[in-house]
């Protein structure tokens, strides 16, 4: 569980140095000069769980059967087994978590595990920035200091080795930055899309469709967030009516859905303190398992195997 090291973060402050450098002052005007690329910096937030914002109409993502006070209860993730974009196999899988959630379960995730989150998962993250270069993007998370990198006007390698957060492109076409990701590790825990446990497969292909858009624009997506998730209070002003960065994303995965399907995230600039500052938070391991109502076991010399075989009492009491 431990994913970030030195070199990493010595290229994240590269990265945010650059940017700065090229981007300046925030004012989410969108204008960047003679570039005619939309500057889409700034500490944009989503306070919402579990976050999608369902479309209106076509197929959309597997979203909570727990309701509370009309809108999602986050603390009941019991996701729609019988949403018709599930196959059998994929349904099954989100019946299950959403039958230990039913008893009190909270069972493990990315996020409560402190793994990296997959994309479309990450999207619960309430912060966002994007730091824009000539050739490469960096996305920063407010969640557990996750960053995914972008390769712009770039293609897919023919030989792609997956990755935690896949293997990113993107390009803007007009106003709007365009981002598709493929190649996102199977063979680790807590493979799943969402909160709902939602499962994925190698197959998994997502494309990200970032643009700002004024506030009689972003209404609609905010009154679907409103109606589905729960707003976590102060990060946002809700009296806000300048830009708006929405993002708007398609999944398709031919094994685990029957269609691809879409949904929305609308950001807006966080409160004053926000705008100022890039909170930090931080996701440690702890001793207690809570989503299994137990202590976790917390690897002693007992759990050690020595090349002869397991330990004896007599080894432990020397170790």
């Amino acid at each position: 569980m431990q994913r970030w090291d030195i070199a990493l973060a010595a290229a994240l402050a590269a990265a945010c140095a650059t940017a700065a450098l090229g981007q300046g002052a925030t004012s989410h005007s969108g204008a960047r000069g003679a570039a005619s690329i939309p500057d889409l910096s700034g500490m944009w937030w989503h306070p919402s769980l579990p976050g999608f914002e369902p479309l209106a109409s076509g197929p959309r993502p597997v979203t909570n059967r727990s309701r509370r006070k009309g809108v999602s209860n986050y603390d009941q993730l019991v996701g729609d087994y019988t949403n018709p974009i599930l196959k059998p196999e994929a349904a099954a899988t989100v019946k299950k978590f959403g039958e230990l959630s039913i008893a009190g379960v909270t069972y493990p995730n990315p996020s409560n595990q402190c793994w990296p989150e997959p994309v479309p998962f990450i999207y619960k993250s309430f912060g966002l920035q994007i730091l824009q270069q000539r050739d490469h993007l960096t996305m920063l998370y407010d969640a557990d200091h996750q960053v995914r990198h972008v390769r712009m006007n770039a293609s897919h390698p023919a030989k792609l080795k997956p990755s935690w957060y896949g293997d990113s492109v993107g390009h803007y076409e007009g106003d709007t930055l365009v981002i598709d990701t493929v190649g996102e590790r199977t063979d680790r825990p807590y493979a799943m899309l969402d909160l709902y446990g939602t499962p994925y497969t190698k197959a998994l292909h997502v494309v990200e469709r970032y643009r700002l858009i004024d506030y009689e624009a972003a209404k609609d997506g905010l009154e679907r967030d409103a109606k589905e998730n729960q707003l976590a209070e102060g990060r946002v002003d809700p009296n806000y009516r300048g830009k708006h960065l929405q993002l708007q994303f398609t999944v398709e995965d031919e094994g685990v859905f029957t269609a691809p399907w879409s949904a929305t995230v609308t950001y807006r600039p966080g409160v004053a303190d926000l705008k100022a500052d890039w909170p930090e938070s931080v996701c440690s391991e702890n001793t207690h398992e809570y989503y299994y109502n137990k202590e976790s076991d917390v690897p002693t010399a007992a759990s050690r195997i020595s090349r002869r075989g397991p330990l004896r009492r007599t080894d432990i009491e020397r170790s």
